[in-house]
């Protein structure tokens, strides 16, 4: 069969494929495959990064009257069995992503708060060793890159593309704080 004789595979095929292999995860992650579940990864699945505010946006219109707790709860119990990564960078709402069975790190924003999944060069977890591990059993290094995304750099006013209106707030020195 030639590439242009092929039967397309369309999207509703694709979507209840996809659909069944989440909720075969969610069972074998011990969690009952509901309807707000496999929606939610599924979104997620295809909007990376996201905030829990995004995903209730996002899944709402499918579920009808889904509540906002009722996602936050999906978020949780599915990052408590593995399905999900919360990522928090400081200074901005917690991050979800489906890609948690790698180590890789994230590049984030400081103006707007895109993230980008950035691979890690030096292979397993951890990718880094503190230099005294005060007895711990260091499985797991977080890096988090900082920095000012393309679309922000050209929207800033020229000389001001790498302030940072967040300085401070790290370390509790925020101005009118």
């Amino acid at each position: 069969m030639t590439p242009s004789s092929r039967p397309e595979v369309g999207r509703a095929e694709f979507a209840d494929g996809h659909a069944v292999a989440l909720r075969d995860r969610l069972r074998a992650a011990g969690l009952r495959a509901t309807k707000p579940r496999v929606a939610v990864l599924t979104w997620l699945a295809g909007h990376p990064h996201s905030t829990a505010d995004q995903a209730v946006s996002a899944v709402r219109p499918e579920l009808g009257g889904v509540s906002t707790q009722a996602v936050y709860d999906v978020l949780r119990a599915c990052t408590a069995a593995g399905l999900l990564r919360r990522i928090e960078p400081a200074g901005h709402p917690a991050r979800f992503e489906a890609r948690t069975a790698d180590n890789h790190h994230h590049l984030v924003c400081r103006h707007c708060g895109r993230t980008e999944d950035i691979d890690c060069a030096h292979g397993t977890a951890p990718c880094l060793s503190p230099a005294h591990s005060a007895g711990y059993a260091v499985d797991e290094a977080e890096v988090v890159f900082w920095g000012v995304c393309p679309d922000c750099r050209t929207a800033a006013p020229s000389g001001d593309q790498l302030a940072d209106p967040n300085r401070g707030a790290r370390s509790g020195n925020a101005p009118g704080r």
